[in-house]
């Protein structure tokens, strides 16, 4: 089978969120089909600037083709233009004015889609709200599968959505409350759909889930040792100094991820009588503070990145939204708890469904989580097991993988369905759901503000009495 994964930016400088996502399947499903992605030259999502070069190249499998963008981002403009679709009366060329401020705007992309189609036998989209998906989703929409990774907001009230989600043959979601949103805002008409979420790499001594009972599997010749006592996880510590608790997050140090904020609360808990360190790993795209209790620890390795989150005392994904939902999986697989940011609702579900982290909603509650967790070494172990147990069942590759390989073959039958069913020019198009009055304002600019909370309905009702 060919297969097209289209994602906004691609490569392994890419770390966290859907891009890094996409090429971990990509990687794996290229052992058993030939699979392009295209992408655009762009590495930074701020920006949106070339920096590779166009054309093809092979990594690691897979054939990735990139498109220059045309254009570089405007955040002044954006925010002024996205007040507008959001909150008042616009016209569909001013959605798609925002969808070429917000980025990437690769047109050369969404043309080689056009051309060269119907060489691919599914088309994957990797995350919705970027012009390559929303374009490129038009082109063979009865082949083309998108993984949306959304949450509420604002945004899922354009119009231009509603095309997007009403005419994808198959969804893989990532958790069942972004199903749950999805088609509850969204007349969905797709003949395939999955909870999949992305695989997770288990290290030695898995978990067994055996009649309910979740134990680790270790060598025969001796009890297992918790990972934090042994192997990998101590010469990490050793190399990088680290010979108390820390605390762990990684991915992009940047202020929109929540790492301003996690800077402060964290001082507060140290002022608190709070013990131990703070290490960021990752891409730094924000100046850090001067304190001795704050580490950078860089761009490091896969392995060498895994054996860090087995290290750690506790990984904090301080992201408001659930773009960094895989490192929360990833430090469970490693039997390490997460302090997650109470505003990710969907890495907050699975902190709920594997009891395996706590969350906060402010400084003070981050703080007195935070000093539980490292103090209590009983209730890490625990939500330690638990963790591992809940990947090892539900997120191992094997079981993502299959998942896809389904959702594949249900999308090229449909497709040959389609393509050998002759039209009928008599057929009418199949009808659109009743929309009450208020439904309506809501989907279709001036009303949407309504569903978007307090703040969004006063930001409205200030925008009225300008």
């Amino acid at each position: 089978m060919k297969l097209a994964f289209v994602v906004p930016r691609y490569g392994p400088e890419v770390v966290g969120g859907p891009e890094h996502q996409c090429r971990l399947i990509a990687e794996r499903l290229a052992g058993a089909h030939q699979v392009d992605v295209l992408t655009t030259c762009a590495m930074n999502s701020r920006t949106w600037s070339n920096v590779h070069a166009e054309g093809a190249d092979r990594l690691r499998g897979v054939t990735v083709r990139r498109f220059a963008t045309a254009r570089t981002a405007d955040p002044a403009g954006t925010r002024r233009l996205s007040d507008r679709v959001f909150f008042g009366r616009h016209q569909r060329q001013d959605e798609m004015e925002w969808l070429k401020l917000h980025g990437p705007w690769a047109p050369a992309l969404n043309e080689y889609l056009e051309r060269q189609h119907a060489q691919y036998d599914v088309l994957v989209f990797f995350t919705c709200l970027h012009a390559p998906a929303v374009l490129g989703l038009r082109v063979a929409p009865s082949k083309s599968m998108v993984v949306p990774v959304v949450q509420d907001g604002p945004e899922l009230g354009l119009g231009v959505f509603d095309d997007l989600f009403s005419s994808a043959a198959a969804f893989a979601w990532e958790t069942d409350e972004e199903r749950h949103l999805v088609s509850s805002r969204f007349h969905l008409r797709n003949l395939a759909d999955d909870v999949v979420g992305c695989g997770v790499d288990l290290p030695e001594g898995e978990v067994s889930v055996d009649g309910g009972e979740w134990r680790l599997v270790g060598p025969p010749d001796r009890e297992p040792l918790p990972p934090h006592l042994e192997g990998p996880a101590n010469t990490f510590r050793r190399r990088h100094r680290l010979y108390g608790p820390f605390v762990l997050t990684a991915g992009r140090i940047a202020p929109g991820l929540g790492c301003e904020e996690l800077l402060e609360y964290f001082q507060h808990y140290l002022r608190e009588g709070g013990d131990g360190r703070l290490v960021l790993m990752g891409s730094k795209l924000m100046p850090l503070i001067d304190d001795a209790g704050v580490r950078f620890a860089g761009n490091l390795a896969d392995e060498e990145r895994l054996h860090s989150l087995q290290a750690a005392t506790v990984v904090v994904i301080p992201s408001p939204d659930d773009s960094q939902l895989l490192l929360a999986l990833e430090a469970l697989s490693v039997g390490t708890p997460v302090l997650v940011n109470a505003r990710a609702t969907a890495t907050v579900q699975h902190c709920r469904r594997s009891q395996a982290g706590l969350f906060y909603g402010d400084r003070w509650e981050f703080a007195e989580a935070l000093k539980l967790l490292v103090r209590d070494t009983g209730l890490r172990s625990a939500l330690g097991r638990n963790g591992r147990a809940y990947v090892s069942q539900h997120y191992r590759w094997t079981t993502v993988l299959s998942k896809y390989e389904r959702l594949f073959d249900q999308l090229r039958g449909s497709s040959r369905d389609v393509r050998h069913e002759p039209p009928d020019p008599q057929r009418a198009p199949p009808p659109r759901p009743r929309v009450s009055d208020g439904d309506r304002g809501r989907d279709r600019g001036h009303g949407r503000a309504r569903d978007r909370g307090a703040h969004d309905r006063s930001r409205h009702r200030r925008r009225d009495r300008r």
